[in-house]
């Protein structure tokens, strides 16, 4: 969950600093919204990783070993940013998905409250995503 979260966090990031085109100014700040809110779950994350005594992971390394999420290639174009990004938001759902079984057998439910919390954030941003894509 936290390398999909950092690494999505780290391809806004890159979409934020690289998108052009006629609609530069709206994705340029959507982009920074949404990369500003993936860097706050990255701490949360990790901080639930740590109380519950484990180590979270925090190397490029790691976080591309663990990750659902694949770098992008290049510089896409403004629309596949989008296509992209959904796609990120949609792993992050189904990432937490995965997770939220385990920590529902080990009656956690601090950790169940976080995934949900990430799980509305997450199918939120993609249902924005959708519908700025969607052709009238």
């Amino acid at each position: 969950m936290l390398a999909d979260t950092y690494t999505l966090y780290l391809k806004t990031h890159n979409f934020h600093w690289n998108v052009t085109g006629p609609r530069f100014r709206e994705l340029h700040l959507m982009f920074e919204e949404e990369y500003n809110e993936l860097w706050l779950a990255t701490d949360l994350i990790a901080e639930r990783i740590r109380a519950l005594g484990e180590y979270a992971p925090a190397t490029y390394r790691e976080f591309a070993a663990l990750s659902s999420i694949a770098e992008p290639e290049g510089v896409p174009a403004a629309e596949a940013m989008l296509t992209e990004l959904l796609a990120g938001h949609e792993a992050v759902v189904r990432t937490a998905r995965q997770v939220f079984p385990i920590a529902e057998g080990a009656s956690d439910q601090v950790t169940m409250d976080l995934l949900t919390q990430r799980m509305q954030i997450d199918e939120k941003t993609a249902w924005m995503l959708r519908s700025l894509m969607q052709q009238q």
